[in-house]
C-alpha cells in the first residue's frame, strides 16, 4: 500500500531513512534487508563497516541534518531501505515453541511507543508483535531508532482483522490476557499458560470492544495509587517481563 507521507530532503515515501548508529548497524547487519543508499561523516563511515559495493555519500553534519526530522539524532549516519517483507501470522505461530509470550497491539500508532516495545519484545525474548496494518505506524526512522536495532530482529505481522488474528492465536494454542486498568485480577493471577499472547490498546482509549471480546482474561498491572496509569511501552515491558518469569 503507497505510503502519502511526505519526508525531507527528497526521499522516497516507500524507501524510509534509518539514522543512528544502533538502528542503521543493525540493518547492515539484517541479510534481509536491503540497504539502497548512506550518508555519513568521515568519522563515521569509520566504523560503520559499509558494503564495499553500497553507495556512500560523505557529508557533514550539517548536511545530515537536512536529511531526516527536524532535531533527529543522526549520530553522523543515514540510511536509505526498502522495507522488509511481509511476515506472516501462521508462520509465527507455526514456529512458536511450547512456551512462547506474544504481543499483540491494537491501534498503537506512535512510532516512539512501537520501537520501544520492539526493544522490549527483543529484550524478553518474545516470539514478536502483531499490530493491525491500518492502524499501526510504518517503519520510518524515528521508529527504528526507538528500537535500537529490534527492528531487523523481531518479526512483525502486520494484519487486516486483529480480531481474527486473535483467534487463530487461540487455534494455536496461545492464552490471551488483555491488559486493562479497571480489570479485577492482577496479571500474575492471570499468566499461568505456556502460551500467551499479551493484549495492549492505544493509550487513552485502551483496546476496543471488539478486541476484548476476544480475550480470554483480563487483566492489570500491580501499579501504585499515585499514578493513574503507565505509558504503553513501559506497560508492554513490565508485562513482558511478568510473562518471562513466570
Amino acid at each position: 500500500m503507497a505510503r502519502k507521507n511526505k519526508h525531507k530532503g527528497g526521499a522516497n515515501p516507500n524507501r524510509p531513512r534509518f539514522w543512528g548508529k544502533h538502528a542503521v548497524a543493525a540493518a547492515l547487519d539484517n541479510p534481509d534487508r536491503r540497504v539502497l543508499k548512506a550518508w555519513a561523516t568521515r568519522e563515521a563511515a569509520g566504523f560503520m563497516q559499509f558494503p564495499s559495493e553500497m553507495p556512500v555519500v560523505m557529508a557533514e553534519a550539517a548536511d545530515l541534518g537536512r536529511l531526516v526530522p527536524h532535531d533527529a539524532p543522526h549520530q553522523g549516519v543515514v540510511i536509505e531501505v526498502e522495507p522488509l517483507e511481509d511476515q506472516w501470522l501462521g508462520d509465527v505461530l507455526s514456529d512458536a515453541p511450547e512456551r512462547a509470550t506474544l504481543l499483540v497491539l491494537d491501534q498503537v500508532t506512535d512510532p516512539h511507543n512501537v520501537g520501544a516495545i520492539l526493544r522490549s519484545v527483543a529484550a524478553f525474548g518474545a516470539i514478536g508483535i502483531v499490530t493491525q496494518d491500518r492502524h499501526s505506524p510504518p517503519e520510518g526512522g524515528a521508529l527504528a531508532k526507538a528500537a535500537s536495532g529490534a527492528l531487523e530482529r523481531v518479526p512483525w505481522v502486520r494484519v487486516v482483522n486483529l480480531a481474527r488474528a486473535l483467534e487463530e492465536m487461540a487455534e494455536a494454542g496461545f492464552w490471551r490476557i488483555g491488559l486493562a486498568g479497571e480489570a479485577k485480577d492482577e496479571l500474575k493471577d492471570a499468566l499461568g499458560p505456556a502460551r500467551i499472547a499479551l493484549v495492549l490498546g492505544a493509550e487513552g482509549p485502551g483496546m476496543r470492544s471488539n478486541i476484548r471480546d476476544h480475550c480470554d482474561a483480563l487483566a492489570r498491572l500491580p501499579i501504585s495509587d499515585s499514578i493513574e496509569s503507565l505509558n504503553v511501552s513501559n506497560a508492554a515491558a513490565v508485562a513482558l517481563y511478568a510473562a518471562s518469569v513466570a
